[in-house]
């Protein structure tokens, strides 16, 4: 095993520098195939579903849907802590690959139905929350601490493309060829994905507190999943950044990202009048400026990964969704999700790095799928802005949603004041 002390004089800073860990080299292309069928899948599945059942309602719920799982993350989290997230990481992509092999079978045989995608829908969503738990925890397990916000940057990228080519790919596929040659690539998209996720490493050597040789020196003393999860639970109670993110992070995902993820087929069709082509150039135009801002984050890192410049694009972020609550054409929607999806993206990392970095190695699973269980907020949003949208159309939808965010934002960093915004705190300094 390599010294930490010889490890570390070898190692380099920049954007870049990520891909000179072998592990990365394999991660980083899995992540993104599984990324870009995930989002290939949203839209020829939310679409769908839209068109063929005409209901606002079975959409957000086909939404919610996939979220189930944010439950079961910390418990995933605790089996990856003690036996390897790489192997938790392998098998939930086996599990996709099937799940989609059978909504294949279904199109390909014409027999496809709503009720079909809905059951498939309910079992990808058990999963699909822990494969996000388990790729930063992997990346942290696996990178040198001075790239790690580098490598977060990074990764994101692979969202982010993953919304632009994935969401375009998955239109042209199915307005040319239909749902069945379409989901062909899904499928080959998440095999692939789990071929490649085999390559990726279990620790890395220069971390002496790395999560395989933490789980081998506890083998002999096994503690009952209940028991791991309370510690966690601990572990965030009494550590005051870790609480702020995590109640930030339910807060954005129950009024924040329903407004651009979970609507977004709703206000193509019945607000600007457009097609599933139409739905694709928006979700693109997102992703976009997401993209941008995880380029950003990958090469300035160091320079913008202070909690305070993550409350300012919060702040903007939801500045800008109520302006493109009011819209009513496709190009000037088009043009704010560009700027909305910038600002997301630097605050969604910002949030991921600071947890990250506070974080030890022994916790890291657990804390992290204890994160995952902030996404619950996004189905409860999702779901009550269906009545909403219904009951006083969708402009004062989002109006209603930025005002609450806006309100909690403001009473969460004041709550948490000294770790979310006083640059002397721990948090904000470069770790």
């Amino acid at each position: 095993m390599t010294p930490p002390s010889i490890a570390a004089s070898k190692i380099r800073t920049g954007p870049l520098a990520p891909f000179e860990v072998r592990s990365f080299r394999f991660q980083w292309p899995a992540d993104m195939l599984a990324s870009w069928a995930f989002e290939m899948e949203n839209l020829i599945l939310g679409w769908y579903i839209l068109v063929e059942t005409e209901s606002i309602f079975l959409l957000t719920l086909y939404g919610s849907l996939q979220y189930l799982g944010t439950l079961l993350a910390p418990f995933f989290g605790v089996v990856g802590d003690k036996f390897g997230r790489r192997a938790m990481l392998c098998t939930v992509r086996a599990i996709y690959s099937v799940l989609a092999a059978v909504i294949l079978t279904f199109a390909m045989t014409d027999t496809l139905t709503p009720w079909h995608v809905f059951p498939v829908a309910f079992l990808m969503g058990l999963v699909r929350p822990s494969d996000l738990t388990m790729r930063n925890a992997l990346i942290a397990d696996t990178m040198p601490p001075e790239n790690l916000m580098s490598a977060l940057g990074l990764e994101r990228t692979n969202m982010d493309t993953a919304r632009i080519l994935g969401t375009l790919a998955g239109a042209g596929l199915f307005a040319a060829l239909g749902i069945g040659p379409a989901y062909i690539v899904v499928v080959a998209f998440y095999g692939t994905s789990f071929a490649l996720s085999l390559g990726i490493s279990r620790v890395n050597p220069s971390l002496p507190d790395s999560v395989e040789g933490t789980a081998t020196a506890k083998a002999g003393a096994w503690t009952t999943g209940f028991r791991d999860f309370r510690d966690g639970l601990s572990y965030v109670w009494n550590t005051p950044a870790v609480l702020g993110l995590m109640w930030l992070a339910f807060l954005i995902n129950l009024t924040a990202i329903p407004m651009s993820h979970g609507l977004l087929a709703y206000v193509a069709k019945d607000v600007y009048g457009i097609d599933e082509t139409g739905l694709s150039h928006l979700v693109a135009g997102f992703a976009s400026g997401a993209l941008i801002g995880s380029i950003v984050m990958a090469t300035m890192g160091t320079r913008l990964r202070s909690p305070r410049i993550m409350m300012i694009n919060m702040l903007i972020w939801y500045g800008l969704l109520s302006i493109f609550g009011q819209l009513e054409t496709k190009a000037h929607g088009l043009t704010v999700l560009v700027a909305i999806g910038f600002f997301h993206s630097l605050a969604m990392i910002s949030i991921a790095g600071v947890l990250l970095r506070s974080v030890s190695a022994r916790f890291r699973g657990r804390v992290m799928g204890i994160r995952m269980l902030a996404v619950y907020g996004l189905p409860v949003g999702l779901l009550a802005s269906s009545g909403m949208v219904s009951w006083i159309g969708y402009p004062a939808t989002v109006s209603v949603y930025v005002a609450v965010g806006l309100v909690f934002i403001t009473l969460i960093g004041y709550r948490w004041r000294r770790s979310l915004w006083h640059q002397e705190s721990f948090e904000n300094q470069a770790s």
